[in-house]
């Protein structure tokens, strides 16, 4: 029996894949020319000239400027047309929620800030999304209806068996087991959630320090202490949603905690996590501990402990790095991964000299050893990755010539 169109191998699907390396090399390098496209998809000169075309026609790519400054004529350059499709991301803390629209080039067009003062608001969970969620597309320019998909990172996970947010108490609003029905009645679009360190992962993955990995840890401390396992190159979420919630971890050096959701925390969340930093300070007669949020005042102490030169400051790097490491070697210990990444506030603060500590303190408590590197993507990287995860699908799906 003939192919059909979905059938690998006819013509159809061999052009739709040819399209799609070529929109993906675009994406990669950016503006390119048809020879050099037809040089790095092996295509020949026509075929490229066919392609492009065809893509032309269908409004994903655009002729943009020609080739300057080498021998020769000058060639026509091509890109991706950037108004091609539009993502947007969420990024959820109980504080704010923070939302942004990206280009199908992965270019931010537009973003806003919605704060939501925790218990104090009277704002239905789904309005403050809408809100949010129409900020942005308002700063973009846009209508909702432009947008393909929606990504949204919350702390926590949403339990795929019950629908219901779990791990993240402190989420005020959010715990109702008909939230994501709701949602799914007030957007117009597709949408999907999830942890937001899970999100960090990714944008790690795709654009920071953990490129090229496919095996790998995050250790994120901010807000919270938690971390994403990446296994095989995909996010390992658990049964319940709940892989990497290590703040709930029994560590040495603490009290043995019960009833740890209710708490919402755990030993290493205690021992290492951004709250524990300005009262160890104190603990080492560091008399200057700042005021406010202890999630600034943990980075500020971390960063200040980083490049001073007195005992106290040297002291509190070295046991933190410790408490970092005591956490971590029960992680590496188990899953044995290629890289760790640090990531968040309180450790990205710490640089090299922290990295350094965590990695020598690791290789004394952890028979494996994986490398220790600090996160590349330091700009708001859950929306970073909330909006990657968006875009990944909406390129799948505006890409496909196949159909």
């Amino acid at each position: 029996m003939a192919g059909t169109a979905g059938t690998p191998g006819t013509p159809r699907v061999l052009r739709a894949m040819n399209d799609r390396a070529a929109l993906d090399l675009l994406l990669e390098h950016g503006p390119l020319s048809r020879t050099r496209i037809g040089k790095l998809t092996g295509l020949s000169k026509p075929t490229a000239s066919q392609l492009l075309a065809r893509l032309e026609a269908a409004g994903l790519v655009l002729a943009t400027g020609t080739t300057e400054g080498r021998p020769g004529p000058s060639a026509q350059l091509y890109e991706v047309n950037p108004a091609a499709g539009h993502a947007a991301g969420l990024d959820v803390t109980p504080q704010r929620i923070l939302a942004a629209v990206a280009d199908i080039t992965g270019r931010t067009v537009g973003r806003h800030e919605l704060p939501t003062p925790g218990r104090r608001t009277g704002t239905p969970v789904v309005r403050q999304v809408t809100d949010a969620l129409d900020g942005a597309v308002k700063a973009a320019g846009l209508a909702r209806d432009d947008i393909h998909r929606l990504v949204i990172g919350t702390p926590g996970a949403f339990d795929p068996t019950t629908g219901r947010l779990r791990y993240a108490s402190h989420l005020p609003g959010w715990h109702s087991p008909t939230l994501l029905d709701e949602l799914a009645a007030a957007l117009p679009m597709p949408f999907e959630y999830e942890n937001d360190v899970n999100l960090v992962a990714l944008a790690e993955q795709r654009l920071g320090a953990a490129r090229g990995h496919a095996d790998f840890v995050l250790l994120w401390n901010q807000e919270g202490l938690g971390a994403a396992l990446v296994l095989g190159g995909r996010l390992h979420r658990g049964w319940t949603g709940g892989a990497g919630e290590v703040g709930f971890l029994p560590v040495p050096g603490t009290p043995l905690v019960r009833q740890v959701t209710k708490a919402n925390s755990g030993g290493y969340q205690e021992l290492a996590g951004s709250q524990a930093v300005p009262r160890l300070a104190r603990e080492l007669g560091i008399e200057d501990v700042p005021a406010g949020p202890y999630t600034e005042a943990a980075a500020e102490l971390v960063a200040r402990a980083a490049e001073a030169g007195d005992d106290a400051h040297r002291r509190l790097l070295r046991t933190y790095a410790t408490r970092l490491a005591t956490g971590l070697a029960s992680l590496v210990s188990v899953l044995d991964p290629e890289l760790v990444v640090l990531s968040g506030a309180s450790l990205t603060a710490g640089g090299e000299p922290l990295r350094a500590l965590v990695q020598a303190e690791l290789e004394e408590l952890a028979a494996s050893r994986p490398r220790l590197v600090v996160g590349g993507v330091r700009e708001h990287p859950v929306l970073r990755g909330a909006l990657e995860s968006a875009l990944a699908t909406t390129r799948d799906e505006v890409f496909d010539t196949s159909r």
